[in-house]
């Protein structure tokens, strides 16, 4: 197969073909060997800020001069995003190669435990020290929950988000979450967690961590500087949640009982990129991108939208995110919203999610096109924000980088 050909080949297995469980991935698994027996790795689950705590985590450990994999879903950038060893993504030759080798197990699988199971061939193929491992949905049926040798297992914000698979409470979504944890193995969570997640999930363990709160000395378009166990951190992604995400991460690598310096620590928070997290893509006027897709995400950005002044919002969300609920969050802080939509079956249309955003804005434009809702935008001047999906992130980019 060519590249094309392979993404399409995994694309075509399709997110849901079927039902939720660990048989196909345990099975495929043993036909390539069980790879995930080889690779120690750091597992993490969550609603809200499991991919900034990866990269967190990969960055210090390859900082620290470990080879390091990270797994990361979706991807905004390049489908190869998903799969990096010391921020390198896949290259397109090793895709083809072990995606015919995991094809040629015959066992039918969909999206997500295909190119899982091609990320512990990968990893086990390149013989990584430490792989950072990201759910991509719920966790204890999740086709990561294969892996065997887990250092830590790490559970950031829970909220409310995928109910109809993962159920329609916090406690019912933090059990699924919670099914990543292994025993006798330490647990971390964020500093901010829900109340009834984090009594639920000191019920699964043990050895619960729970970093403090830092302490945030100065938060900007430049990034944070907070106060931390009496150490000062920086970090370069924007928003009051990344330090919590930070800390999150710094409180794992040690629960792993990996050896790496403070200073070190330090120096890979500072670097951490992340696209599509409070990403500025331009200046004059500036324009921000961010994926938040749910009310727990928006309110992340609360604390940075109540510095932005004049703020306009594009907005595109899927169909089956709680969007009136996020409107109703994010819409606040904005002096106008304009509405679009992107070529995604599961995207909202435009004109019904300007009804709804409508309701919590009274200047609300609808623009279907992605162009030219943002030549529009700058138009006004204003401070710009696109957000709502992460597929609109990915799309956005696309037009900024041309």
């Amino acid at each position: 197969m060519t590249y094309d050909e392979t993404l399409n080949y995994i694309h075509s297995l399709g997110k849901f073909r079927y039902s939720a469980g660990l048989e196909r991935i345990n099975k495929v698994c043993q036909l390539l060997g069980n790879p995930q027996n080889d690779i120690k790795c750091i597992h993490i689950a969550g609603t809200n800020g499991k991919g900034s705590v990866a990269k967190f985590c990969a960055e210090i450990l390859k900082t620290a001069g470990y080879k390091t994999g990270l797994f990361i879903s979706p991807f905004v950038v390049d489908f190869k995003e998903r799969i990096q060893i010391n921020n390198e993504y896949i290259s397109e030759n090793d895709l083809i190669e072990l995606s015919e080798t995991v094809k040629e197990t015959k066992v039918e699988l969909n999206e997500f435990e295909f190119i899982t199971a091609v990320s512990l061939l990968y990893f086990r193929k390149e013989k990584v020290d430490f792989a950072v491992m990201e759910t991509g949905l719920g966790g204890r049926l999740d086709a990561t929950n294969v892996l065997s040798n887990v250092l830590c297992s790490t559970i950031t914000k829970i909220g409310l988000d995928h109910t109809a698979i993962l159920g329609d409470t916090i406690r019912e979504i933090t059990a699924e979450k919670c099914g990543i944890i292994k025993k006798n193995r330490p647990v971390v969570t964020v500093c901010n967690q829900e109340r009834d997640a984090l009594s639920f999930i000191s019920g699964y363990t043990d050895n619960l961590i729970i970093p403090e709160f830092p302490k945030i000395l100065n938060s900007d378009l430049e990034g944070n500087r907070f106060l931390y166990r009496g150490e000062i951190f920086e970090t370069s992604l924007i928003g009051v949640h990344q330090a919590y995400n930070a800390v999150t991460a710094i409180e794992t690598i040690k629960a792993s009982q990996i050896d790496v310096d403070e200073n070190t620590i330090k120096i890979a928070i500072k670097n951490a990129v992340f696209p599509g997290r409070l990403e500025i893509v331009k200046q004059n006027p500036t324009i921000i991108l961010d994926g938040a897709h749910n009310p727990d995400g928006a309110n992340a950005l609360t604390e940075f939208l109540k510095k932005q002044g004049d703020l306009t919002i594009i907005l595109a969300m899927m169909k089956d995110k709680n969007y009136e609920e996020y409107l109703k969050i994010i819409l606040k802080y904005a002096k106008r919203c304009i509405v679009t939509e992107i070529d995604n079956n599961r995207c909202m249309k435009a004109e019904d999610l300007s009804s709804v955003a409508g309701k919590y804005s009274q200047n609300t434009e609808c623009i279907k096109d992605l162009d030219e809702a943002i030549e529009k935008s700058k138009e006004y001047g204003d401070t710009v924000l696109i957000t709502g999906s992460l597929y609109l992130v990915s799309a956005a980019r696309k037009i900024f980088k041309k």
